[in-house]
């Protein structure tokens, strides 16, 4: 069976202080839960706070983003030794705000999860598709070729220890929500790209989560399904309780 994910995408939010301060707040909140897997992502420059205060607790580190080249003359960029050094275990690549605003793309995707997985990080591949083809009818054919695309090369060992992240572009930040089902039957097209390239087993093992604006009100809901298995969480992280409400779903 596989075991939920959630994880916090912080974004640009939070100072140092700050980082510290919601961890603190968070973990005795969720101390008790050992059924999910919990991940918080700030940003890069906060990553030695959360470290820090993370220590001894259930909640794991993760990073929002890396380059794939191990080193170099890459300005503002960071390795995944260099993530791997602050304690880091899961890195999110492939989000959608990284493809629109800073020409992320299926290539990089791929080099970037190739790279994650070689270092030992957890990487957590974001999909989605754009409002416009959602309407146009071809969801299930955009989100299972990026799939594809992140995964090109991989072994189905490496494929089974990714973690997917469907993300409806329209949905994030805007307050919309697919619906339960809706998710959950894009999810499943997404397991079946999985399934075509790596066999069922692999398919079976794969965690994928749901990116969607997803809410205490709501998560329990999209839980449910039987192909979602956690969530890849925005503005609720940024809320102890809010955070703590979808992790107790």
């Amino acid at each position: 069976m596989r075991k939920p994910i959630i994880a916090g995408n912080w974004k640009m939010n939070k100072t140092a202080d700050e980082t510290t301060a919601l961890i603190k707040e968070l973990i005795p909140l969720v101390s008790d839960v050992d059924t999910v897997d919990i991940v918080v992502c700030p940003t890069f420059v906060n990553l030695s706070a959360a470290r820090e205060a993370l220590l001894g607790s259930n909640i794991a580190l993760g990073a929002q983003n890396m380059h794939y080249e191990k080193s170099g003359a890459y300005t503002g960029e960071v390795s995944a030794d260099m993530l791997l050094a602050l304690g880091v275990k899961y890195v999110i690549i492939g989000h959608s705000e990284r493809r629109q605003y800073f020409g992320e793309s299926d290539e990089s995707v791929n080099k970037k999860t190739k790279a994650a997985l070689e270092a030992g990080l957890v990487p957590i591949v974001c999909v989605g598709e754009l409002l416009e083809e959602r309407e146009a009818g071809i969801t299930a054919e955009i989100v299972c070729k990026q799939t594809k695309l992140a995964l090109l090369g991989l072994s189905a060992e490496q494929a089974a220890g990714v973690v997917l992240a469907y993300e409806p572009v329209w949905a994030i930040g805007t307050g919309k929500t697919a619906t339960a089902n809706d998710a959950n039957e894009t999810i499943g097209a997404i397991r079946n790209a999985v399934k075509e390239v790596f066999g069922d087993d692999t398919a079976k093992s794969v965690r994928i989560q749901y990116g969607g604006s997803m809410k205490p009100s709501n998560a329990a809901e999209l839980m449910a399904k039987p192909d979602i298995d956690g969530g890849l969480i925005g503005g609720a992280a940024l809320k102890a309780a809010d955070f703590c409400g979808i992790i107790k779903y």
